[in-house]
């Protein structure tokens, strides 16, 4: 019996040097295009509570020219920046091969969580936001706030930046970093933002209903287990609401907790980004139209950036082999 072949390791630098902010585009709409060809498949997330945050496990399989099954499990420690100096969200992705069960690579989770999310946001709002959209709030101005502002320039004409954050001095520095304002009082610049990203880790809904105005879009990112809260339900029920998974979202997102409160329903939701993208399901029908897009985090996009990034590191030499099966 023949040895496997050698997997990679490939760390998070050597993520950054070979994928652009139009790769992880085109990986994330690979993904959703996938899934509405039935070649993709994405399990329900497993959650494991700790003392100071969780882990998430989640895992999918797609098939390209070759069939891929990715694990990934991360550690979600909100507190960790201002109390450790880590990382709120890190990792790792199991690349396997899904024809033979070969290992193929292990990568760093903590890139491909911050870029496969904001590419989802960023094609969500390319679909589905109004083509003359100029003004954007952020709301949450961690990691993933700058990962949002970098997809959502490559897809949208963006000329004001707006940054909110219950830390003052993240939403002041990411809006000195953007030549944008930072705001103190969220509810004063919300009716005047015609894309609003929601990537905090909130519990309690802070986007009401009287806070956005005809015609904006919306991404709520933040909430990716049942605890966390973006969007308050009444916002949720006034909106045409698309998802990313509408089985995950029920369960999890903004969505849930709409649900739970008896003001959606799940066949009250538009459509799954997969079906928009791929032309199943329409896009904006009106200028005045609000559109939420709820995003928890599909196992389907780290499969599909994970090939991705394992196929250019192939290609370009990067990443170290290691033999794991050796007898």
């Amino acid at each position: 019996m023949r040895a496997p072949p050698d997997a990679l390791i490939i760390s998070r630098a050597n993520i950054d040097r070979i994928m652009t902010q139009s790769d992880w585009l085109a990986a994330a709409e690979r993904a959703f295009r996938a899934a509405a060809e039935g070649k993709a498949t994405s399990l329900q997330p497993m959650h494991i509570p700790a003392a100071r945050g969780g882990f998430h496990v989640k895992a999918a399989s797609i098939s390209f020219d070759r069939d891929y099954v990715a694990v990934k499990v991360n550690g979600n420690f909100p507190s960790n920046p201002h109390e450790l100096g880590l990382p709120t969200v890190q990792g790792a992705i199991l690349l396997a091969d899904g024809s033979n069960g070969v290992l193929l690579a292990v990568i760093d989770s903590m890139e491909v969580t911050l870029r496969r999310t904001a590419a989802a946001s960023a094609l969500a709002a390319k679909l589905l936001a109004n083509p003359d959209a100029a003004n954007l709030l952020v709301c949450g101005c961690g990691a993933q706030g700058r990962a949002h502002l970098a997809a959502m320039r490559q897809v949208l004409s963006l000329t004001r930046f707006s940054f909110w954050d219950r830390d003052t001095e993240a939403a002041e520095a990411l809006a000195f970093e953007a030549g944008g304002t930072a705001v103190g009082d969220l509810s004063a610049v919300s009716r005047s933002a015609d894309v609003i990203i929601c990537c905090t880790s909130a519990t309690n809904a802070f986007l009401s209903a009287d806070m956005v105005a005809p015609g904006t879009f919306v991404a709520a990112v933040g909430a990716d287990n049942p605890d966390k809260s973006e969007v308050a339900p009444e916002m949720m029920a006034k909106a045409k609401v698309v998802v990313d998974s509408l089985q995950q979202c029920a369960r999890m997102g903004d969505l849930h907790h709409a649900i739970e409160a008896g003001l959606i329903a799940e066949v009250d939701v538009h459509a799954e980004l997969a079906d928009v993208i791929a032309g199943n399901a329409s896009r904006r029908r009106s200028a005045d139209e609000i559109i939420i897009f709820d995003s928890t985090g599909t196992a389907l996009l780290d499969v599909a950036a994970s090939a991705a990034i394992y196929e250019r590191a192939q290609s370009y030499g990067l990443g170290q082999s290691v033999v794991l099966s050796e007898s």
